[in-house]
């Protein structure tokens, strides 16, 4: 097998692997890069959030649909319930790759996390929409609710006025969006989502913050609160990108290409009698993500908190 040991076949690498996840999202198949990211992706991004669920549970959870007790290990309905979303916001995540981060994109995100968790609707969080609380998140001073819409404009705005962006880039948007904090809950995760997404769109290797590796991450953004230094957490990031390509090759680059000429090939080929056309088959047909999108009626449940009409979303495709 070729090695990706350069910027040229990383690039390559990175394009394959789109390519990949949504080939295999769109046929459903849990067996690959595409089932493997989904699990890990949501087991850790919930488990740094709180959740108990162990990564045999997750992937029991994605690959079945099903839950057993692990040893004395008891498991919140919440869990089970973000979970399934997690898995939700990264199928709409792969169909929106390509779409300019938007406030609308970011909503939609979060409502596909969020929209089945009981506790959130009993709260009276809002789905899919901005905070109507203050919230506080250790010692950061994150926006009132009434700010919100204004500073995330200003965000996307900055970012999106530069074209193509770095990882610096991406880890400075993240800071920033995660000191916003627009959501009631849920912003580590879209925060998170975000990060793979934008990743993806600039040719850049993403990663996985690991639950077992989080006091790194925290270490990085809390440095960054009291100095402004960006170093620890780029670091850090470039490890877990290191990490996550490493996990992923094999199940992206197939053993007998060995060539620059293959890679490309795999990469940008449709021919069906080429390597890359037996890789990926017939052309997938991805979803247009419609800029345009708003969230649906809402009914009103006796708490105070909404739930989108899901009459409107009858014709979602957005099965794990």
């Amino acid at each position: 097998m070729i090695e990706i040991n350069n910027q040229e076949t990383l690039e390559l690498f990175n394009t394959v692997l789109l390519k990949r996840l949504r080939v295999e999202c769109d046929k459903k198949d849990r067996s690959g890069i595409y089932g493997m990211t989904q699990k890990l992706l949501a087991y850790n991004s919930n488990r740094i959030e709180g959740s108990r669920l162990t990564e045999r549970q997750t992937a029991s959870l994605f690959e079945t649909g099903t839950v057993s007790a692990d040893g004395n290990t008891i498991f919140r309905a919440k869990d089970v319930e973000e979970t399934s979303g997690h898995f939700r916001m990264f199928n709409t995540m792969l169909k929106t790759v390509e779409q300019p981060l938007t406030q609308g994109l970011i909503k939609r995100y979060h409502y596909d996390l969020k929209v089945g968790v009981f506790e959130d609707l009993a709260n009276g969080y809002p789905i899919g929409e901005y905070k109507n609380r203050r919230n506080y998140v250790s010692n950061i001073t994150t926006a009132l609710p009434q700010e919100v819409p204004e500073k995330m404009q200003e965000l996307l705005d900055a970012y999106l006025s530069k074209g193509r962006h770095t990882l610096d880039d991406l880890a400075r948007f993240h800071v920033e969006y995660e000191t916003i904090h627009p959501f009631q809950d849920g912003n580590g995760r879209t925060g998170r989502i975000v990060l793979f997404k934008e990743c993806l769109k600039n040719g850049i290797t993403p990663f996985i913050i690991q639950d077992s590796n989080k006091d790194q991450y925290y270490a990085g953004l809390q440095k960054i609160h009291e100095t402004g230094d960006y170093t620890d957490l780029l670091s850090y990031l470039k490890k877990e990108q290191d990490a996550y390509r490493k996990m992923a090759i094999e199940a992206v680059i197939p053993y007998n290409v060995e060539t620059v000429s293959e890679l490309k090939e795999l990469a940008h080929g449709k021919e069906k009698n080429t390597p890359a056309g037996k890789m990926f088959g017939e052309d997938v047909d991805i979803p247009s993500y419609d800029p345009n999108w708003q969230m649906p009626s809402e009914t009103e449940i006796e708490d105070g908190g909404t739930v989108p009409d899901p009459a409107a979303y009858e014709d979602w495709d957005i099965e794990p």
